[in-house]
């Protein structure tokens, strides 16, 4: 239904373990390959479900996902965030985490992605430790940091999805003045997009691990394979669901 399966068919797994060669181009993009080139072949096609607090769901197409996130990299570009910059996103999964990690990735900058669980001191350590210039959060996030937002030397932005405060601008508001046309840098396979700490909620002194664009790939191998019974019940009940889909795609 999306991509040709990374695993070709084997009755053997020793056999299948000795052929397997990754196939991953020297420059790769994970923002271009998870968006991008889907809007490309049909942008009206649904990317997310997106269950609202009031029970409604908002359906967000790849179209409009590819332009949030150029919108997005152009306002990050504007703000001087960089390839090689890091990123800080304090925000429970929905939209606008999808659009800030496409975003990022596509600017060529390494995404942080820090749990609504944490403290102020795991966060504070996270921001340090990587070095962070930015970070996307909403209310919930800022009533964890103290108002003068002085956590981390290097964090010079900070923005809100719910709206500006105190050392915090509107991140709708600066989407709103982008422009929807981006340009992704050329970003190796090799190169960092994303920086995660191993650790617990209750555990800052931990050391960043980073994963470079071609994880994405790795990643599609892993759920190939995957035995988690979580993944095992999604992904039946994706395949179950997608069947009657009338909306075309690459076929597997």
């Amino acid at each position: 239904m999306y991509a040709a399966h990374v695993l070709p068919a084997a009755r053997e797994y020793g056999a299948l373990y000795r052929s397997f060669r990754w196939q991953i181009p020297a420059f790769y993009n994970i923002g271009v390959d998870v968006c991008d080139r889907w809007a490309g072949i049909d942008p009206t096609r649904t990317a997310i479900f997106n269950l609202r607090a009031d029970g409604t769901v908002e359906e967000v197409s790849y179209g409009a996902l590819r332009d949030t996130s150029n919108r997005l990299a152009n306002a990050l570009a504007a703000c001087g965030i960089a390839k090689g910059d890091r990123v800080a996103i304090l925000l429970p999964q929905g939209p606008a985490v999808a659009a800030s990690h496409i975003a990022i990735y596509k600017l060529g900058a390494i995404a942080l992605p820090l749990a609504m669980l944490f403290g102020l001191e795991a966060i504070s350590y996270r921001l340090k430790d990587s070095g962070a210039r930015m970070l996307i959060t909403n209310a919930q996030g800022l009533a964890k940091l103290p108002v003068s937002r002085d956590i981390a030397p290097a964090l010079e932005f900070v923005w809100s999805i719910d709206g500006p405060a105190d050392g915090a601008e509107d991140f709708n508001a600066v989407l709103a003045r982008a422009v929807s046309e981006f340009t992704p840098v050329a970003t190796m396979a090799e190169d960092p997009a994303l920086m995660v700490s191993r650790s617990r909620t209750n555990s800052y002194h931990s050391p960043a691990i980073g994963s470079g664009h071609r994880q994405i790939g790795r990643g599609l191998a892993g759920c190939s394979t995957c035995c988690c019974r979580a993944c095992i019940t999604a992904c039946r009940w994706w395949r179950k669901n997608s069947r009657s889909s009338t909306r075309k795609g690459p076929s597997r």
